[in-house]
């Protein structure tokens, strides 16, 4: 007996060992387990995977083909996801943007007249460019060059912009010859669908509804099946192809002048997102250390660029870190286990193609106002008392739903604040990058 108490202790089978996962992610170093990073995995593809619904959507207004878009999304996800647990080791999702897949398709395809294969050139081109900042410490110098005021007003502008659309693909709102815009009639399903969507996910998101984002379109999407204005197509099958988008990207016609404040925007904003999510995640993840620094941040920052490049190749707008992670981090994730476990299941939605399908637009245009909601948060912290800081950001995250372009907001956002510092003297708030910027973008609207 008293051998046998002697060898018990050998036989250590307590989960923070795990073997190989433990030796990849460094569980015991985290403080953290298998089971608590599968859990927290769950809870961040839950709240993000709306986007799946979402995005394809967005992408079939384009011209793409909404089959083809639902994969692109899942992979693209997945891929990003993969990326981010694998190298960078943190426990953050990564999907299209949204705000930025609206720019491609309402601004760049619908407005500009580009093809969306030209668009995806674009998408490729910023990637590329974010990944050359991120290697170097060019990305430092333009994320400390880039004025406060104005990084918050990019993030609140696209929110705007993104609540304008919502607002529009509802039928909330309608044109107008007298007044440009009116009230559209909320009698009708789609836009009282909406708003109940819009306002479902508000109070469900308030009391901290697991998933209430997607609860709430899938709600509304039941909804509207039992007034028959939805189809039931099945919830199971085979992916559809990915043919129509793989590769399908069009570089060449990006090198146009025109295109410049395109792929600016697109670099801008991704730029100023993803580093504005991967700070606030790494704080409550606990991987800033003692001295301040944040752990592998430059890897985080590799993966998120590099998955914006393989995006394009698969047919999706910019990949960028979601600030939904946030929630896998509150039950408990550390490492990057939880992002591989979002990048699975994001494989695994591909075989749910006729649900999504189902979903119809005014179910996910709740989504997108609510979205457009939270992004406008950042305006809190701009200096409002600071005319030369305050009146840039207004023109900023004004003009980019008034133009409905998110290139010409931030466009005219930079040419105001250089004006305004150099009107009142204030010559040494203005940056190099920012004359040269400022520059190129006069040249924008006096050529082109």
């Amino acid at each position: 007996m008293e051998s046998r108490k002697s060898e018990a202790p050998t036989l250590d089978l307590s989960p923070p060992h795990n073997g190989w996962l433990e030796r990849l992610f460094k569980l015991r170093l985290h403080g953290t387990t298998v089971r608590t990073e599968l859990i927290a995995g769950l809870t961040t593809f839950i709240t993000m995977a709306y986007i799946i619904f979402v995005n394809p959507n967005i992408m079939a207004d384009a011209g793409i083909d909404h089959g083809a878009a639902f994969v692109a999304t899942c992979i693209a996800a997945a891929l990003g996801c993969l990326l981010m647990g694998l190298y960078a080791n943190w426990p953050v999702g990564l999907a299209p943007g949204m705000g930025l897949n609206a720019f491609f398709t309402y601004t760049v395809v619908g407005t500009m007249g580009y093809t969306w294969e030209t668009a995806l050139g674009a998408v490729f081109i910023s990637g590329v460019l974010f990944m050359i900042l991120t290697l170097s410490r060019i990305r430092e110098w333009l994320l400390n060059s880039i004025p406060v005021s104005l990084r918050y007003a990019m993030g609140a502008g696209v929110g705007l912009f993104l609540g304008i659309i919502g607002l529009k693909t509802s039928g909330i709102i309608v044109a107008s010859p007298a007044t440009l815009i009116k009230l559209g009639n909320l009698r009708d399903p789609a836009p009282l669908l909406a708003a109940v969507c819009f306002l479902m996910i508000a109070v469900l998101s308030y009391h901290r509804v697991f998933g209430a984002i997607l609860i709430s379109i899938i709600t509304v999407t039941l909804a509207g099946w039992g007034l028959g204005l939805v189809q039931y197509h099945g919830i199971l099958s085979s992916p559809p192809s990915l043919a129509p988008t793989w590769m399908a990207m069009d570089v060449a016609g990006v090198f146009n002048i025109s295109m410049i404040s395109v792929v600016l925007a697109f670099l801008f904003v991704h730029m100023f997102d993803t580093a504005g999510t991967l700070m606030g995640v790494a704080q409550r993840a606990g991987l800033v250390n003692a001295d301040g620094r944040i752990e592998n941040l430059s890897r985080a920052l590799k993966a998120d660029s590099a998955s914006s490049v393989f995006g394009a190749m698969v047919g999706v707008p910019p990949v960028t870190s979601y600030v939904e992670s946030a929630a896998g981090v509150a039950a408990g994730g550390r490492t990057g286990l939880t992002a591989v476990t979002v990048g699975v299941l994001f494989i695994a939605a591909m075989f749910f193609a006729p649900l999504a399908g189902m979903i119809p637009a005014y179910a996910t245009a709740g989504a997108l106002i609510y979205v457009a909601m939270l992004m406008m948060g950042g305006m809190a912290h701009i200096d409002w008392d600071e005319a030369t800081d305050s009146i840039p950001a207004i023109v900023t995250m004004i003009m980019m739903p008034l133009t409905f372009s998110v290139a010409d907001g931030i466009a005219l956002g930079f040419i105001s604040y250089v004006v305004l510092k150099a009107g009142t003297g204030k010559f040494k708030e203005i940056s190099i990058s920012l004359w040269v910027l400022c520059a190129i973008f006069i040249a924008k609207f006096i050529f082109l």
